[in-house]
């Protein structure tokens, strides 16, 4: 399974680019999964259904099922967050893992930048950034420079940087 991540300040388009990328890169044979960063206080349950309750009387993990999806949600009730590899390993093989944030984790990443947002690049102290997404030209730098709006030819740099043999 190959590994391609997405790093930027938040504002930078970093989702949009993933939810318009995701579809093309499909429709060109690659099976994708994604796996994103989020803040401390996220919940993917709600208050008042079973499996919130379980989690709620005590449970370590809770697993919920149906016919169209599962999922499977683990406390981690004071332990360490668990780092990126780790959670690299409970995914199912796909032709191509795509990470959003995880910006200090040692894959490959393709930096989203808006200068419009008013950070500086990151890719100067992250030699793990092998091109920047921008929606502006940008100097100073020796790296590849996408347009962010170019979804078909991000996807082929994506394919071509992972190896994929896919059109």
């Amino acid at each position: 399974m190959k590994v391609f991540g997405f790093a930027g300040w938040s504002g930078s388009g970093k989702t949009t680019l993933l939810c318009k990328l995701i579809p093309e890169l499909v429709s060109r044979g690659v099976t994708v999964s994604t796996l994103k960063h989020a803040h401390h206080n996220f919940d993917v349950d709600k208050p008042g259904k079973d499996s919130y309750e379980h989690r709620q009387a005590g449970a370590s993990e809770v697993m919920i099922s149906s016919g169209n999806r599962w999922a499977l949600m683990h406390e981690l009730r004071g332990a360490d967050e668990p780092k990126v590899e780790e959670l690299i390993g409970k995914m199912s093989p796909v032709d191509l893992l795509l990470i959003e944030g995880f910006k200090k984790s040692a894959h490959p990443k393709l930096e989203v930048h808006r200068p419009a947002v008013g950070k500086p690049l990151l890719y100067p102290d992250d030699p793990r950034v092998v091109a920047i997404a921008c929606d502006q030209a940008l100097d100073d730098t020796t790296l590849p420079r996408l347009d962010l709006n170019d979804i078909g030819g991000i996807a082929g740099f994506i394919i071509a940087h992972c190896g994929l043999a896919h059109a």
